[in-house]
């Protein structure tokens, strides 16, 4: 089987623990595009908060944003799936988190919200160019609230063990939300927004098939995309889980596991 459509995690993926993406990983990308693959960055982040290195690039035109709460077409600037947290939800939540020792940020209309002056201070010395469109705001409810807009997600940074724990708890009390947790952040969305759901979505548009499809992640967001796509490439660094899942587990982000997976998959179709 021809592949058609290849979605690409980025952080922890196409991005190294530097937050960037090689240009040994660029180039594969590149032939990838120039071999009749179609990319889909497929991503946690907000959509104005994708890596800087792909921007005017050219390499893709569908992207998969904040979870899979939204996949656009940024040519005809429409929208092929959207599934979104009400914003009186996306509120209650907030307050009823809201701690010392948790930090907290929020994806709204493809923009990236930050409550406070840390979270910026600290995304900018993590992310470096990739923050610069972030937006400090002295409260993240006020904001919401004024924007009168639903919520694509939700992300909260722990400063504690117990903050998430405590997160974790009152997240399981909105049956539907969806959460995805690491020892120190929380992403939480919609319980329809998954990055399965709008891969599928993108894939239908462009009538291709599952079989059709490939992905590459690393994290627990990526489970739903890997139940999606019909060819699994894990990362050396991904979850246990996903490893379980995958078809092929290749070298760590750290190694160019990306590109080894690209260069795997064209080699695979050559052989067709």
């Amino acid at each position: 089987m021809i592949m058609k459509l290849l979605a690409l995690d980025m952080d922890g993926t196409c991005l190294n623990s530097f937050s960037k993406i090689t240009d040994t990983t660029m180039d594969a990308l590149r032939l990838a595009r120039t071999s009749g693959l179609e990319l889909v960055p497929t991503t946690g982040r907000a959509l104005s908060c994708l890596p800087h290195q792909l921007r005017h690039t050219g390499l893709f035109r569908y992207v998969i944003s904040s979870n899979g709460a939204d996949a656009v077409d940024l040519e005809e600037h429409k929208t092929l799936f959207q599934s979104l947290m009400p914003a009186d939800t996306a509120i209650a939540v907030i307050e009823a988190c809201q701690s010392p020792d948790v930090k907290m940020a929020a994806h709204v209309r493809h923009e990236y919200l930050l409550q406070g002056m840390v979270l910026p201070l600290f995304g900018r010395m993590i992310y470096g160019q990739d923050a610069a469109q972030a937006k400090a705001v002295p409260n993240l409810a006020g904001s919401i609230r004024a924007m009168r807009s639903d919520v694509e997600e939700l992300q909260f940074f722990f400063l504690t063990k117990k903050a998430r724990e405590r997160t974790r708890h009152i997240v399981s009390g909105f049956p539907d939300l969806s959460l995805a947790c690491t020892s120190y952040y929380a992403e939480i969305y919609s319980a329809n927004a998954t990055k399965g759901t709008a891969l599928s979505a993108v894939a239908d548009h462009l009538s291709i098939s599952k079989e059709e499809t490939a992905c590459i992640g690393d994290g627990e967001n990526d489970i739903p995309l890997f139940q999606a796509a019909g060819l699994r490439f894990a990362m050396g660094n991904a979850v246990p889980e996903l490893k379980a899942m995958a078809d092929y587990v290749v070298s760590p982000n750290n190694q160019d596991g990306a590109a080894e997976a690209v260069r795997f998959l064209l080699s695979r179709m050559a052989g067709l």
